[in-house]
């Protein structure tokens, strides 16, 4: 699968980067209770930190703030989505299990402080490229609304975005039917590169202990 960073969104971020890992064979379910546990616990530990700190305190959801910001978008306004992960749980409002690729996608995307898609690999189509979407980019997202994707980070097959570091789409949404997989973490662009691969590996590897099948990881910069 050939995925690049556009040339508008790498002069605008330096050092943009992302983790892509690409999953075959995988069999997604329920969640093991292993997975649900540890989801439940972070929420709990991380619901207490809250209490102390600001959301402006975490490394994490203030990098991606900035990056909204010098992208065009509004992160007043529209939020990246670890942050809105972090704002549920700082109103007590834990995410519930949905099923094992998306509950392991949540907890990752805690415990990194970053935004991470998952996608069927099938439901892409052609080159992936990761941009700054345009007045007339656009998809409905998984909440069921209509989302304008203009001066917003997009990844885009040849039919389209089909996701984002803010909500992703209806159209290539995994389900337990999903047989392979494309995943993206949208990393902190401070991340230095070694660092950035063992936290993708850690990623791939618990997937793959958890859903079985094969995977490949790799970190593209722009």
């Amino acid at each position: 699968m050939e995925i690049n960073i556009s040339a508008d969104l790498s002069n605008k971020i330096p050092g943009f980067k992302v983790g892509i890992i690409t999953y075959d064979n995988i069999e997604v379910g329920p969640s093991p209770q292993m997975v649900k546990g540890r989801l439940q616990l972070f929420q709990e530990a991380l619901f207490f930190d809250l209490e102390e700190k600001e959301l402006s305190d975490f490394s994490g959801i203030k990098e991606w703030r900035a990056i909204f910001k010098a992208t065009g978008t509004n992160p007043s306004r529209y939020r990246p989505s670890v942050e809105a992960l972090y704002r549920r749980v700082k109103k007590q409002n834990y995410l519930a299990p949905i099923h094992s690729a998306i509950d392991l996608n949540t907890f990752f995307s805690l415990l990194y402080e970053v935004p991470i898609g998952i996608y069927d690999a099938d439901k892409l189509a052609g080159k992936i490229s990761i941009k700054i979407g345009e007045s007339a980019d656009g998809y409905v997202d998984l909440n069921g609304r209509l989302n304008s994707l203009d001066n917003m980070i997009a990844s885009a097959d040849h039919e389209g975005p089909f996701g984002s570091p803010y909500v992703d789409s209806e159209r290539t949404k995994v389900t337990e039917e999903t047989k392979r997989a494309l995943q993206i973490i949208y990393l902190q662009p401070k991340t230095p590169i070694e660092e950035a691969r063992q936290l993708t590996k850690s990623l791939m590897d618990m997937f793959l202990e958890i859903h079985g099948g094969e995977g490949t990881y790799s970190i593209i910069e722009g």
